[in-house]
């Protein structure tokens, strides 16, 4: 397990204080893809360098599998990093080396020998399906292959963690999906547990199984990543979330209504066994109302899937307060709705 322990970070700059983390407390299980999320300046990447103490707390403990690493001497630190693996939004390739050199880097650092170098790399060249191109340069590579480059030589050590900062940010939404699945491989696969930092939340619903949300300095909300999609309760996790979620029905949608009674408007969220049609059909055919859907869309988050929709109620108010109520009876969360402009 990872472990912070109210840890702050601050800086001096023009003779003002910065704080970059204000008394974080935060625990990451062990073989999990745990993400952290936050607008840029939230601390997320001051963050996730405390891990191999690139960045050094002024304040709290950072403790990872019952060692503090901030209590430990220079040399144990530079023993423990190796279990520590890093890749990084742009990549950090040496341009003058080839693939192969790239990868085999930190293996040399660490005194292995040629032997047991060519053994790895061929493992790992295998492992990110670049094996025809061992021996080209970064400059010959695609964005995709590029950081398939810098998996392979974060993962060189076998690392028993793996930190990702940005590491999807510069590429396309197809390669962000196939780097993305690649991730979830080595977690599946090799038990690596990966700490992901991220501006987008499509990444955290893709592979996290827990999520961080920050905003200056502070842990604002955490949890199981299906629980924060489900139940947001600050006000920047429901903004992270309509990304994903329409949270809110467009208000487009609002004006082409034939009937303008928009307190008639409500949201539907659907979770796990109560995310099937046949809720809102039992309805339908249950009471006599007018059930007019506006807008849905459904994501799958580790199995389970969440839905939304937004419906329009007309009939008697008591009929619909009956409706209501059987909606919630069959695990649907409803809500009056609200306009996103």
């Amino acid at each position: 397990m990872i472990e912070f322990k109210n840890i702050s970070k601050h800086y001096q700059l023009k003779g003002q204080t910065i704080r970059a983390l204000d008394q974080i407390n935060l625990q990451i299980p062990d073989g999990s893809i745990f993400g952290i999320i936050g607008y840029s300046g939230a601390g997320k990447s001051t963050l996730i360098r405390l891990i191999n103490l690139l960045e050094r707390p002024n304040d709290g403990q950072v403790i990872i599998h019952q060692k503090d690493f901030t209590a430990l001497d220079a040399r144990s630190l530079r023993q423990e990093r190796a279990n520590i693996g890093m890749i990084f939004q742009h990549f950090n390739l040496l341009q003058s080396k080839t693939v192969a050199a790239n990868i085999e880097m930190p293996m040399k650092l660490l005194g292995w020998s040629k032997a047991e170098r060519e053994k790895r790399l061929a493992e790992l060249l295998e492992f990110i399906d670049l094996k025809h191109k061992k021996d080209a340069f970064p400059d010959e590579l695609s964005g995709g292959q590029k950081q398939r480059v810098g998996i392979a030589r974060a993962l060189a050590n076998h690392p028993k963690i793996l930190l990702c900062d940005e590491a999807t940010s510069a590429l396309d939404p197809q390669t962000t999906k196939s780097v993305l699945d690649l991730l979830k491989k080595i977690n599946k696969e090799q038990g690596i547990t990966i700490v992901m930092v991220t501006h987008e939340m499509d990444v955290i619903e893709s592979v996290c199984d827990y999520v961080a949300v920050m905003e200056q300095g502070k842990v604002i909300e955490t949890g199981s990543t299906l629980e924060i999609f489900s139940q947001p309760q600050h006000p920047t996790t429901k903004s992270f979330i309509q990304t994903v979620l329409q949270q809110q029905l467009p208000v487009n949608i609002l004006n082409s209504l034939e009937n303008k009674n928009h307190n008639s408007i409500y949201s539907l969220q659907f979770l796990g066994t109560s995310a099937q049609e046949t809720v809102v059909q039992a309805a339908i055919k249950q009471f006599d109302i007018s059930l007019n859907i506006l807008f849905a869309n459904m994501t799958e988050i580790n199995g389970s899937v969440i839905g939304q929709m937004f419906v329009q109620l007309l009939g008697d108010p008591a009929v619909i307060e009956q409706t209501v109520a059987f909606f919630k009876q069959n695990g649907v969360k409803v809500e009056q709705s609200g306009v996103s402009a």
